[in-house]
């Protein structure tokens, strides 16, 4: 078994001012997916330029952070709806903690899409780019899950399980550094390694496929929220919303390779004619044969 380190959740106390590590993470998910996001569009579309990547990943930010708020209150607080009714600033509380990927992501691509329409910007290519540098993202959160003690798997007997300060006496699967690893930087080599053999979007495609894959089998070993539990077939809410997330971007990659055009191939040079033979004295010119162009439409 190994020790749990004892991170202080608060990185910084300026007064009463009190930076946590969990904050810190978003922070440097934000700076990593920025630049990635910045040197793969100057690539793939040079319609944004720096300004304009600049309000791209504003608006991606500020609909993740309400999105996955959002996504945590519907998809995992639904039990407790009338605290919020209640005190509805608690949905607001980020500090408090509790930020759902899923609604996340479905925040960050509503806000997203908005922008971009209004721009007239190209969206696929974006969808790609910031897809591309979302592991990193995903990985610094999680690794901010670590360090709060938070989403820890269940109990087990393996050498390098945990015992966790929220999570009782026995050891248990370090699940969020599973998911970090997995989420993080397993996913961006994939996406990597891919970027440049599909077509425009496809990276999306794979990031949809590829984290909810990950995130599915890591649920087998994360220990479920106490006040769920499991829910049909003894899967997780995590488990199910992966499971629609794939069968989104299924329908998502089914779409991309209809609608898909793959680049016209350059129509191989056309052998110069032959000169035509003078006709000799008293002769009629030779007339070209039918059919018989050396030129083909292709």
């Amino acid at each position: 078994m190994l020790t749990y380190p004892q991170i202080d959740p608060v990185a910084l106390r300026l007064g009463p001012l009190a930076i946590r590590w969990y904050g810190l993470m978003y922070l440097f998910g934000f700076v990593a997916a920025y630049f990635i996001v910045q040197r793969r569009l100057a690539k793939t579309a040079p319609a944004y330029d720096a300004e304009r990547v600049q309000g791209f990943m504003f608006w991606a930010l500020a609909g993740l952070l309400v999105g996955a708020r959002l996504g945590e209150i519907v998809f995992y607080q639904w039990t407790d709806w009338a605290r919020y009714l209640a005190d509805p600033i608690e949905i607001i509380a980020i500090w408090h903690g509790g930020m759902s990927f899923h609604g996340g992501l479905i925040g960050a691509v509503t806000a997203a899409v908005i922008y971009l329409r209004r721009q007239k910007l190209p969206i696929l290519p974006a969808a790609d780019a910031i897809t591309l540098a979302a592991p990193w993202a995903l990985m610094f959160g999680r690794i901010g899950n670590f360090i709060n003690g938070e989403l820890f798997g269940r109990v087990t007997d393996l050498p390098w399980a945990m015992v966790f300060p929220y999570g009782g006496p026995l050891p248990r699967h370090p699940s969020q550094l599973y998911e970090a690893i997995g989420e993080g930087p397993l996913l961006f080599v994939v996406l990597w390694l891919l970027r440049d053999r599909l077509p425009t979007g496809g990276v999306l495609a794979v990031f949809l496929l590829g984290y909810s894959l990950v995130r599915f089998l890591v649920e087998f070993v994360r220990e479920p929220d106490a006040w769920l539990g499991f829910l049909a077939l003894g899967l997780t809410t995590g488990q199910w919303l992966s499971l629609a997330m794939a069968a989104g971007g299924t329908l998502y990659l089914v779409w991309l390779v209809r609608h898909h055009q793959a680049p016209t191939a350059a129509a191989a040079p056309a052998k110069a004619a032959k000169p035509a033979q003078a006709a000799r004295p008293g002769q009629a010119p030779a007339k070209a044969k039918p059919g018989k162009s050396k030129v083909r439409q292709r």
